[in-house]
């Protein structure tokens, strides 16, 4: 078994729930288990035209070979309706894997780690979340390259805002908006 994680992205149709549903249906792969997943992020395209992405990482345990993964990624892109009629177009959904346990890749479709993953915010900040520890294979600390994402727009996007009670009892009598407020994931 091996770690991996996938940066998700998208900012075509409902992309917030976009990237729910795709966190199920990689969750619902026979050979894949997800381990953590980020907040999700609201960012401004880079090197895109289109509205704002929402992105976030996804940690997973894996008995695909990195080629297999990829395809099962290109899979699940199609059946949300991705389509490619020209590099960064707008997308209904992107699946890149950007760590594949220790391993460097480097074939003409598939890099890993992902080539640009320390020159993204939508991709530094949702993986150093999840691992504030993390080492880059051949590059070091992933932390120590937020700074010179630092001036990329990102933004934690609240899933929901529950109330929360004191009492659970208290909940159902509850008919205004507390201020006292969760982020419920």
């Amino acid at each position: 078994m091996t770690i991996a994680y996938l940066g998700l992205g998208a900012n075509l149709g409902d992309a917030r729930q976009t990237l729910k549903d795709a966190v199920v249906c990689l969750a619902q792969q026979h050979t894949i288990t997800v381990l953590a997943k980020s907040s999700v992020y609201r960012t401004a395209p880079i090197d895109a035209s289109g509205d704002d992405y929402f992105n976030c990482v996804v940690k997973l345990e894996t008995s695909l070979p990195a080629r297999s993964l990829l395809r099962l990624c290109h899979h699940i892109e199609e059946q949300f309706g991705r389509e490619r009629p020209y590099r960064n177009a707008p997308r209904t959904l992107d699946l890149d894997i950007l760590l594949y346990g220790a391993s460097s890749i480097d074939e003409a479709d598939l890099v890993v780690p992902h080539p640009r993953m320390t020159e993204r915010a939508f991709v530094l900040v949702p993986l150093v979340e999840l691992e504030p520890d993390l080492i880059l294979p051949q590059r070091g600390r992933a932390d120590a390259f937020i700074a010179g994402v630092a001036d990329q727009r990102i933004e934690k996007v609240a899933t929901c805002q529950c109330m929360v009670a004191t009492n659970p009892r208290d909940a159902a009598a509850t008919t205004a908006p507390s201020n006292d407020k969760t982020d419920c994931r």
